[in-house]
C-alpha cells in the first residue's frame, strides 16, 4: 500500500483528500507550514515551512510511495503585488520543481500535480473541448507559472525514474467551496434578481468528490504515469443552468430575467470587469474522455448531487 506525502493539506482540495485518503485507510503525510490542529489527529505532519526553492524536504520524503502536490499560489483577483508572475513562479514552479527534485532523489515513485486548466486557455467555441494535447493559450500569469511546473516535471521524468502525473482541472466546486461560487451561492439563497436568464454558453466543472476520486484513481494506476489529463464531471451545463441548478438545491426557484449578454459584456468592459464578464458568458469546456477510457475512470457523483451537498454545507456554515 502507498505512503502517500500530501501537500497543500489544509486548503480545498487538500482538505478533501485528506478524508477520502484516510476512509481508504491510505497512509497520508502531511506536509504543512507550520502545525495545524485542524486536521485528522490520525495525519501525521511534517513541518517544511514555506514551499519555496530553498525548502528542504528530504526528512518528510523518507519511505514516501507518491508526492500528491495540492499546494501553490492561486489565481487572485486584482492582484496587488508588483510582479504577479514572479511571485507565482517563487511557489509554483521554483517550489514546485524543488520539491519534485529531492522527491526523486529520494526514491518517490509518481508526483501527482494538480495543475490547473488555465494552461489550455480561459475560453473554447461550443462544442470545441480542450483536450489534453492541444496547444497551449496561456492568458495569465498564474496559468503560466502552472505551465512551466508541467514542463519542468515531465522534464524530469524523462531523466529519473519517478514518474509524474499532471491533472488539470476546471471550476471546482463542493461543500467549502470559495471565492466567487460562494457569492453566487450567497446571491442565490437571498433571491436576488440577476440579469442572467437567456445565457447559452456552455462550461465544465468538477465536483470535490469527483476530483478527490480521479487523483486517488492516479495514486497506482500503472497508465497514468506521464501522462497530462483534463477531468470534468462530464455535465457541461450553460451559467442560466448552474444558477437553476444551485436554487434547486436550496429548494428555491431562481429569481432571473434576461438581458442581452453583449450589452452586459459591453457595460463590464466600460467599467474594467472584461474578465468577469468572460467568466459569466464564455464557454469553456474540457474533453475529459481521456480519464474514463485510459485509466477506467468515472465521476462518483453527479452534479445535482454535489450541488445539494455544497448548499446544505452552505446552510450549516450560517447557521454557526
Amino acid at each position: 500500500m502507498s505512503k502517500i506525502l500530501l501537500t497543500g493539506v489544509t486548503g480545498f482540495v487538500g482538505r478533501a483528500l485528506v478524508n477520502d485518503m484516510l476512509r481508504l485507510e491510505l497512509t497520508v503525510v502531511a506536509a504543512v507550514r507550520s502545525l495545524s490542529a485542524d486536521l485528522p489527529g490520525d495525519v501525521r505532519q511534517h513541518v517544511v515551512g514555506d514551499f519555496l526553492l530553498n525548502t528542504e524536504w528530504l526528512s518528510a520524503l523518507n519511505d514516501i510511495d507518491v508526492v500528491i502536490h495540492t499546494a501553490a499560489r492561486v489565481h487572485i483577483m486584482n492582484d496587488q503585488v508588483t510582479d504577479p508572475l514572479s511571485e507565482f513562479r517563487k511557489v509554483n514552479v521554483a517550489g514546485t520543481l524543488n520539491l519534485a527534485r529531492q522527491a526523486a532523489e529520494a526514491g518517490v515513485t509518481r508526483f501527482i500535480f494538480i495543475s490547473s486548466i488555465k494552461v489550455n486557455g480561459e475560453m473554447t467555441n461550443e462544442g470545441f473541448p480542450f483536450r489534453p494535447d492541444d496547444n497551449i493559450n496561456v492568458t495569465d500569469p498564474y496559468g503560466l507559472s502552472k505551465y512551466e511546473a508541467e514542463q519542468g516535471l515531465l522534464a524530469l521524468a524523462k531523466n529519473t525514474s519517478m514518474e509524474v502525473v499532471i491533472i488539470r482541472p476546471p471550476l471546482i466546486y463542493g461543500p467549502g467551496v470559495k471565492a466567487n461560487f460562494l457569492t453566487m451561492m450567497g446571491w442565490v439563497k437571498k433571491g436576488v434578481p440577476l440579469p442572467f436568464a437567456a445565457i447559452h454558453n456552455k462550461k465544465s466543472f468538477i465536483a470535490i468528490d469527483n476530483l478527490v476520486s480521479f487523483i486517488i484513481h492516479c495514486v497506482d494506476h500503472p497508465k497514468a504515469a506521464n501522462e497530462v489529463f483534463l477531468i470534468s464531471d462530464g455535465e457541461d451545463i450553460s451559467t442560466t443552468e448552474l444558477l437553476q441548478k444551485v436554487a434547486k438545491a436550496f429548494s428555491k426557484k431562481a429569481m432571473l430575467f434576461p438581458l442581452p449578454v453583449r450589452l452586459m459584456t459591453f457595460v463590464a468592459k466600460l467599467v474594467g470587469k472584461e474578465d468577469v464578464a468572460n467568466r459569466l458568458f464564455a464557454s469553456l469546456q474540457v474533453d475529459s474522455s481521456k480519464a474514463r477510457d485510459l485509466l477506467g475512470w468515472k465521476p462518483v457523483i453527479t452534479m445535482d448531487a454535489e450541488l445539494k451537498k455544497t448548499t446544505e454545507a452552505f446552510l450549516r456554515e450560517k447557521d454557526i
